[in-house]
């Protein structure tokens, strides 16, 4: 999700505690490994229980897209999540925010008060990139001189 936090706040966030957030886009890495449209749902409500550390940054926040990718192991929500840490401009705001069952640095990143647009593009351009999400061998034989038995 890319969201954007109108003004900078204090924000309790469960076990992680009080933050300050500036103002600014983030973008947050989930997964919803069966019902990404509940999910994704459930993440835009605004009468819910806040149980995730999403939930408690979103009661203070606007959701401006989602983009929803296919992957059927939670390893690929990590991998999306370090691929998004390699992009220009992009910080981890929280350290362990959204990774508490993984052992990732963070899973939202902070990339200033800057255009929506342009970090989505560049969101799109880094997770396109990613072997995760498209294979490079697909049914075909690692090496492709080696002799098939």
């Amino acid at each position: 999700m890319i969201i954007e936090v109108p003004e900078e706040r204090e924000i309790v966030v469960g076990s992680l505690g009080s933050h300050q957030y500036q103002r600014g886009v983030y973008a947050y890495v989930g997964s919803a490994l069966a019902g990404v449209e509940q999910r994704v749902g459930r993440h835009k409500s605004h009468k819910k229980r806040l149980r995730w550390h999403i939930d408690h940054l979103l009661a203070n926040a606007d959701i401006l897209a989602t983009v929803a990718i296919p992957g059927e192991r939670k390893e690929v929500e990590c991998r999306m999540a370090q691929a998004l840490q390699q992009c220009e401009g992009a910080s981890i705001p929280v350290p362990r925010f959204g990774a508490s069952d993984c052992r990732c640095d963070s899973h939202l990143l902070y990339f200033g008060d800057v255009d929506p647009e342009l970090v989505s593009e560049m969101i799109m351009m880094r997770l396109s990139m990613l072997e995760c999400m498209y294979p490079r061998r697909i049914g075909r034989n690692p090496n492709p001189k080696a002799k098939r038995e």
